[in-house]
């Protein structure tokens, strides 16, 4: 090492001590290697936490590493260490954990983990995640109080084999029969195999640990290969299970336990949420909560250091890694003090025996319909207590109007996303073979009421409507009034028409007729397609400064005495004098400079060599703007579409043909509309019944196949054009109705189910259903791309300016060349000795005869040769 990397070295150290002892506060480091932003934001969060109560402020430093790089966790911790640091928080990664472990124990560095299986028993390590052992014991609690004879122990990696081991030492030769099997991440997320073996065996318990990072694939196949049903059991051995998106097994009526350290609704808890950014939502964080237990452990571990400054005094000391006898005389002492302390935090009670986290309660938690909700506890000191109780119900009522445990017949039709047919590799029945929006908001209603029901498919898909002249009703209004089911739901719109047989719900979702047609299509390339850089004003005015430049090239190299050359250079006194710049060469000129090819054409004169400067300035801001801009034309070809609204398509523009659903509310809007377009619409269809569909399918069918645009329901649109990238919708809405949920006349329960769908709307659970059913669930093949801007043409707004600077330009050099001009005119009056203006004059005259490049230098007649004593010498005049 030379002595400038040592003076280097030397200088930022000691800036760095400068630093640390100016700052008055002591600084901690984090290490991420996984969920980078999350992680950084519960740590500024809980050091801000732990300084409101603090005389000594902590300061933090943080950096990111990839998950698993070893080494370069080592360097960003040697770059920490130089700082002065009184503890390291470290990375996820189990191998960069143990490799910084052992460094900071021998720098006696006070080093937390919130790994599941590291070694605790190093006097800086404090690990604040429960030990295996204890994970083990109350899978093991568990697993007696359900009475399993048998089960299936899946397990993630290795790293959580100790947990197998310690369950399996816990039980004689009389325990229960344990079949291991491990998946992990070398099989690239698939994991069927492994629980297609779960299947076929006869085991009907599951035990299940790893990471948040793999626990919802494993779920999400175990239910694609149809093991996430009633007939199973699981216990979840991992403590993130609040972490992971439960909305999709919760109605699968799949028992599934586990623990959790903490619960979404501690007001700490809400806190940190909203730190990071989500919304403060109780009955999501029942379903789903962002808080893992790596965050909740930091947060508590920054709260467990914090103890020490309350009472210990010290300052970290910056130390170079290479140096093999630097230590922390400090950091024994701390980890010693931890060890002996008690804290509360986010996972309870924090007390650390032997360095491994003892005397503390995990709550026992099960997922319902409503979300995991807690069933009991499990105390590392007393075992388990299991306090099963009946969730919150909703006040029910005694009088004779209740819904509770009444029983229902719900009428179902087919229409994705409203109800369709589940899929899944086992044979369903019942209730469970429907999914859909309107099978989840009777559920919903269910759960809120108190009542059972049973879903009838109504085969035909007639949706039905009633006559009140000739009391004839048909379709689902039929079923219901005959009191054969007392509620129907699909997409039925609340009309006048049905009505009159049956009474509907207040609105649970408004929407209007529409036009679904294809996507605008490219428009075909135009054969003078390289005009489109330019307006049409542009192009004129280009013209026009061409042949104005052109002719004031012309002009001026008449009037500039240096235009005028000698043709015969070996004769010093020529008799004519020739000029370069007839019209036809200031126009190549001009042309050549304007195709950036130049010319031979060297003009001489200032006034014009500045007015082609001006010229060649003009044209290379104008070539440059013309090729940017023709890239993007011809790039960007520019979609047209036929039709814009209900207009262009009751005028058939383009051909287009257009229908409805024979039968349905849409098909009845343009029967009984008054307004003139849609009365033509109307005549329009009956006179062509075949572009009438029977289904909305059909009429989906025939817009992606013909130059066919058909009227449906916005939200029957926006479903298809989720999933379809070739469609979209057309105009706005042509009416505003809404979908009910259809019962009895006079039905007595209205009312209630009138006020379960306005407290489902006001919190906010309607418009999440309908994003979930719409946009999320089946879509993914048309994600929205970044939509390209419209190349437009340039126009004198654009370009107006290099326009002004021509303009000045040549105004200058047009002054230039008169004033040169004058002042020739005036040296050659004085050397012949005549009148200013009688050699203007004559002067001007050799400069108007267009027709003639040649300039006799003293002809016949001319008033110099009255003075033919003179010499004249070409040469020196023009100078």
């Amino acid at each position: 090492m030379n002595l400038k990397n040592i003076l280097i070295q030397l200088i930022v150290f000691i800036g760095l001590e400068l630093k640390s002892v100016f700052s008055g506060g002591i600084r901690i480091g984090l290490i991420c290697d996984r969920n980078v932003a999350e992680m950084q934001t519960v740590f500024e969060t809980a050091i801000e936490v732990a300084n409101a109560n603090l005389e000594v402020p902590l300061l933090f430093t943080e950096s990111e590493v990839p998950f698993g790089d070893s080494y370069e966790a080592y360097k960003v911790m040697c770059d920490m260490l130089m700082m002065g640091v009184g503890g390291i928080f470290g990375p996820s990664s189990k191998n960069s954990v143990l490799h910084l472990m052992s460094f900071c124990d021998a720098k006696e560095i006070p080093f937390m983990s919130s790994y599941i299986d590291v070694d605790s028993s190093k006097s800086v390590m404090i690990n604040l995640h429960p030990h295996p052992s204890d994970i083990a014991r109350a899978i093991h609690d568990l697993i007696e109080a359900y009475e399993w004879t048998s089960l299936t122990f899946l397990y993630e990696s290795g790293d959580y084999l100790n947990i197998l081991n310690e369950l399996i030492s816990l039980y004689d030769s009389g325990g229960p029969y344990i079949t291991a099997r491990r998946y992990d991440l070398q099989l690239n997320l698939n994991y069927k195999s492994i629980l297609r073996r779960v299947r076929k065996s006869d085991d009907s318990y599951v035990v299940i640990v790893g990471s948040v990072e793999t626990l919802p694939e494993v779920l999400r196949q175990a239910q694609q290969v149809g093991i996430i049903t009633e007939d199973y059991s699981y216990i979840i051995g991992s403590m993130d299970m609040q972490a992971i998106d439960l909305e999709e097994f919760k109605y699968s009526e799949v028992n599934i336990t586990t623990f959790r350290m903490f619960s979404p609704q501690q007001p700490e808890v809400r806190k940190l949420i909203t730190e990071l950014g989500y919304p403060d939502d109780d009955e999501e964080r029942n379903i789903t909560c962002p808080i893992t237990i790596e965050m909740a452990l930091l947060y508590d571990a920054i709260q467990f250091y914090a103890e020490t400054t309350k009472t210990m005094r010290f300052k970290p000391v910056a130390m170079n890694c290479s140096d093999k006898n630097n230590y922390w005389d400090k950091g024994s002492s701390i980890g010693n003090y931890l060890r002996l302390t008690v804290a509360q935090g986010l996972t309870g009670n924090i007390y650390l025996e032997n360095g491994v986290r003892s005397h503390y309660n995990l709550e026992l938690v099960e997922l319902t319909s409503t979300g995991l909700q807690k069933i009991g506890d499990w105390d590392s000191d007393k075992g388990l207590s299991i306090n099963r109780f009946t969730p919150e119900e909703p006040i029910l009522e005694s009088d004779s109007l209740s819904l509770v445990n009444k029983s229902l017949i719900v009428l179902l039709a087919m229409n994705a996303p409203h109800v369709t047919l589940k899929q899944s590799t086992m044979k369903l029945s019942g209730n469970n073979r429907y999914e859909g929006f309107g099978v989840e908001l009777i559920q919903r209603l269910a759960e809120k009421l108190g009542f059972n029901f049973t879903f009838h498919m109504h085969k035909d898909g007639n949706y039905g409507s009633f006559n009140s002249t000739s009391n004839i009703s048909t379709g689902m209004v039929r079923e219901i009034m005959e009191g054969r089911a007392d509620l129907g739901i699909t997409d039925l719109t609340i009309t006048s028409e049905r009505e009159a047989g049956v009474d509907f719900t207040i609105p649970f979702m408004n929407l209007g007729i529409s036009i679904l047609y294809q996507k605008p299509r490219k428009a075909d390339p135009k054969l003078f397609s390289f005009m489109d850089p330019f307006s049409g004003k542009v192009w004129l005015w280009l013209g026009i400064s061409f042949f104005g430049v052109s002719l004031a090239f012309f002009i001026l190299g008449r009037i500039a005495p240096g235009e005028w050359d000698n043709p015969y250079p070996c004769i010093e006194e020529p008799e004519e004098l020739e000029n370069q710049l007839s019209m036809g060469n200031s126009i190549w000129f001009a042309t050549g400079a304007l195709l950036q090819q130049g010319s031979e054409i060297a003009p001489k004169a200032l006034s014009t060599r500045l007015l082609a400067s001006i010229w060649w300035f003009f044209t290379l801001i104008l070539v440059a703007s013309y090729t940017a801009n023709l890239a993007a034309c011809l790039t960007f070809e520019n979609p047209t579409s036929v039709i814009d609204d209900v207009k262009d398509l009751a005028e058939n523009k383009g051909g287009v043909q257009y229908g409805a659903k024979s039968s349905g509310s849409t098909r009845t809007f343009f029967k009984n509309s008054e307004d003139e377009t849609y009365m033509l619409m109307n005549n329009y269809m009956n006179q062509n019944p075949s572009l009438l569909t029977s289904t909305n399918d059909e009429g989906v069918e025939r817009v992606l196949t013909e130059n066919y645009a058909f009227l449906m329901e916005s939200t029957s649109i926006e479903y298809n054009v989720a999933r379809i990238c070739n469609l979209t919708q057309i105009g706005g809405l042509l009416d505003e109705k809404g979908y009910g949920i259809a019962m009895r006349k006079n039905w007595p329960y209205r009312d209630k189910l009138n006020n379960a769908l306005l407290e489902l709307q006001e919190s906010g659970v309607l418009a999440k259903m309908k994003s979930k059913w719409w946009f999320e669930l089946g879509t993914g093949s048309c994600t929205k791309k970044t939509e390209q801007s419209e190349a437009t043409e340039m126009g004198m707004p654009n370009l107006g300016g290099v326009y002004f600077v021509l303009l000045i330009g040549s105004s200058i050099a047009a002054a230039c060349g008169l004033i040169d001009w004058l002042f020739f005119v005036l040296r050659k009056a004085r050397r012949y000795k005549v009148r200013f203006m009688d050699a203007l004059k004559e002067e001007f005259q050799i400069v108007i005869d267009f027709s003639n490049n040649t300039k006799i230098v003293c002809s016949t007649g001319s008033i110099y040769s009255r003075n033919s004593s003179l010499t004249i010498d070409s040469n020196e005049l023009n100078t």
